[in-house]
């Protein structure tokens, strides 16, 4: 099954770059391009890409608005992958805030490029928990009683923790000792309960509402 993908940046050579990388992958698809966030929900309604690697610091419609537009006019819209000249970056954050599932850092090798696409798409596991981790210790403000609202059970609240770690649901069952289809389930009611839309909006919850304590 081939994964399309639209990529967003104001740098022409970070596309033709990041085009070449993709299309090299008999997985992957590129099946256009865009240089500002204004372009995204037009192109991804006529597209329909899985994902969007979407540059977060553009000159008129920044990654973060980007991804608000598309999320708030799509009805099925693709995972957002944020690509970053930095990893520490507050407008990183207010991204993954906004709905990214994830981001990339610019100067990251071919082999990272892909499989940061691969693991959005799939939507199963958590794209490097420890730097969204410093992300959250370093940008997050109080998130209340989002958690306790959410009425939890106690297994829920397991997966949520070993969520928070970046474990993919076949890690998550060993380490409970029960089924993948069980963890599964677990999973979706915690993402429905907090409403929000995959595993790096449900572990932002989880630090905010002070749950999970970011350390390191």
């Amino acid at each position: 099954m081939t994964t399309d993908v639209l990529i967003v940046d104001d740098d022409e050579l970070i596309r033709v770059g990041l085009r070449a990388i993709i299309d090299a992958q008999p997985d992957l698809r590129v099946v256009g391009e865009a240089a500002d966030g204004a372009e995204v929900p037009p192109l991804v309604a006529k597209l329909r890409p899985r994902v969007v690697l979407m540059d977060v610091r553009m000159p008129a419609i920044d990654g973060i608005q980007a991804t608000r537009r598309l999320l708030a006019t799509s009805a099925d819209p693709p995972r957002v992958l944020v690509v970053t000249t930095f990893a520490n970056d507050e407008y990183v954050y207010e991204a993954l805030r906004a709905g990214a599932s994830g981001f990339l850092l610019k100067r990251a090798r071919p082999a990272e490029v892909v499989e940061a696409i691969r693991v959005v798409a799939a939507g199963e596991s958590l794209l490097f928990p420890a730097a969204i981790r410093q992300l959250v210790g370093a940008y997050a403000g109080p998130g209340g009683d989002r958690l306790a609202s959410a009425r939890l059970t106690e297994r829920e609240g397991e997966v949520l923790r070993l969520m928070t770690t970046g474990l993919s649901n076949t890690e998550i069952a060993a380490e409970l000792v029960v089924g993948v289809e069980t963890v599964k389930t677990h999973v979706g009611n915690v993402l429905a309960k907090l409403g929000v839309r995959d595993r790096t909006q449900a572990v932002i919850a989880a630090y905010e509402s002070g749950f999970v304590v970011p350390t390191g």
